[in-house]
């Protein structure tokens, strides 16, 4: 959905990474953890709490006895790039399952604006600002693989709201480049989830604020319902994921460049301190949901839209429409009901229902207006279908009118 380019990632090596002693201090006082060298050493170059952190969870882990996992059955999900949903079923059959996924880690130029030429290197699971949408139901195990290339730049590792203990996985996952590893972890709770990077240090807001996050929806064994446990199904989901960005800018206004993943450590630090984002955009970039990318629709269908924001509290509104059923919260809670504007909370990810009724154009927007219209956080849903003129009428079509 948006323009992406990849002129070529540079190997890996310190002098690549830490070049220039800004960098490489920066690097030093908060999170060296990010910046690896292409081979894990004995001892990660982490802060010291997260790393006796990770040691303690791998020694519980080692000491504990194996998972039970009679009667799970095991099913492939295959990923797919947002604003789409992954082939699920919204009522669970059978038993629970391991779901098994893969998800690599890709760092990758990509462009923000067109219009102003602002970029950025994306930190990213699988190559999409948000990272894919992975969808079980409680009771389900998801297995994931992660791979870090070898040709990165930086550690990463992930967090998953979804699960339970080890700092979301975070504690288990962290892969340097050339190495990979697997994680298996319960859906308890159901609900959407939030997922994101979390090296430690200030490396964390660096990766979730250059893309490295994204959701899980968790639904229950019977699927979504209403207050009174009638069912609710949907046609279409529209996954959208709110990206907050703060990129370094030169003396003249202008936005900075940079060789590699990883050289704008030091002056994103700069800009992500004024807590004022330069852009607030879906899907990664200016227009990744308008124009030629609007998501398309027909009167009386029924979309699930899921919506994450890693780092900041949003407000989606659907000009047009409304939120029928909306879970801000959890699956667990009753949804609220004909809603006009949501809320998301800052490291969350939320659900709402709408069947649209009207056929046009509708712009899905934070209702920050100025964060919508300036800094591009807007989405349009273009629907198709038959006019109804008993929801609305133009009575009158503008006129002069006689003083």
């Amino acid at each position: 959905m948006t323009k992406q380019i990849n002129p070529g990632l540079v190997q890996t090596s310190r002098r690549n990474v830490l070049r220039g002693s800004v960098l490489a201090g920066a690097a030093a006082m908060s999170g060296a953890a990010a910046f690896a060298t292409p081979r894990r050493t004995a001892t990660p170059n982490i802060p010291a709490p997260s790393a006796r952190f990770i040691e303690a969870e791998q020694q519980a882990q080692v000491q504990a006895p194996t998972a039970d996992l009679s009667g799970y059955t095991r099913v492939k999900q295959e990923l797919v790039a947002p604003p789409f949903a992954p082939v699920h079923e919204q009522v669970a059959t059978g038993g629970p399952k391991i779901i098994e996924i893969y998800m690599e880690t890709t760092e990758r130029l990509m462009v923000v604006d067109e219009d102003t030429g602002a970029s950025v290197w994306a930190l990213t699971y699988n190559g999409s600002v948000p990272g894919p949408l992975i969808i079980c139901h409680v009771g389900d195990m998801v297995e994931l693989t992660l791979r870090n290339p070898v040709d990165s730049m930086m550690e990463h590792n992930i967090d998953f709201h979804a699960s339970t203990g080890a700092l979301g996985g975070g504690g288990l996952t962290h892969v340097y480049p050339g190495e990979e590893t697997v994680l298996r972890w319960k859906a308890t709770k159901p609900g959407c989830f939030t997922y994101h990077c979390a090296p430690g240090g200030a490396m964390i807001p660096y990766h979730v604020t250059h893309g490295m996050n994204g959701s899980v929806m968790v639904l229950p064994r019977e699927g979504l319902t209403d207050a009174d446990g009638n069912a609710l199904t949907y046609d279409s989901i529209a996954y959208i994921g709110e990206q907050d960005y703060y990129l370094p800018m030169d003396e003249f206004g202008d936005y900075k460049t940079y060789e590699v993943a990883g050289d704008d450590y030091a002056d994103s630090l700069d800009a992500m301190r004024t807590l004022r984002p330069t852009h607030c955009v879906f899907n990664g970039a200016v227009g990744a949901l308008t124009g030629e990318n609007a998501l398309k629709f027909n009167v009386g269908e029924t979309v699930l839209m899921i919506h994450n924001q890693a780092n900041r509290d949003s407000r989606p509104h659907l000009i047009g429409g409304h939120g029928n059923y909306v879970w801000e919260t959890s699956f667990s809670t009753p949804p609220l009901k004909d809603v006009e504007t949501w809320f998301v909370r800052g490291g969350t990810a939320m659900a709402s229902m709408y069947t649209f009724e009207q056929p046009g154009v509708y712009a899905y927007v934070n209702h920050n207006l100025i964060e919508a219209s300036l800094l591009g956080a807007t989405a349009h849903f273009v629907v198709e279908g038959e006019w109804n003129n008993d929801l609305m009428e133009q009575v009158v079509a503008p006129q002069a009118f006689e003083t």
